[in-house]
């Protein structure tokens, strides 16, 4: 089923310096969790060339609530939590967008 409008959460993690590597395995775990959520349906982890300690992260949820209620009031946002919170420095802000235009190369 395609969904006109899905929202895509976007996060910029910094990451304490020494700690990309610890980080990258434990995302590798982490994102099972994700995954596994309803709303999920896809995500991208990509890490800056110039600041290798940022990285960025983009979900694509179905809906709003489906991040916001559904998985950050889950018990698995809580493992996910425990996975991943304590690499920030600072704590990342969370925002969400929808799409208004979008192209493909042809």
């Amino acid at each position: 089923m395609l969904l006109e409008n899905p929202i895509l959460e976007v996060a910029v993690l910094d990451v304490k310096s020494g700690q990309s590597e610890n980080f990258e395995m434990a995302f590798a775990k982490a994102q099972s969790i994700i995954v596994s959520m309803t709303g999920y349906l896809s995500h991208q982890l990509q890490q800056c060339i110039e600041n290798p300690n940022r990285y960025i992260l983009f979900v694509n949820w179905q809906t709003l609530e489906d991040h916001e209620v559904g998985f950050r009031q889950s018990p698995e946002y809580q493992e996910w939590k425990a996975l991943l919170h304590h690499f920030y420095d600072p704590f990342p802000v969370v925002e969400h967008y929808q799409s208004i235009f979008e192209g493909d190369a042809e």
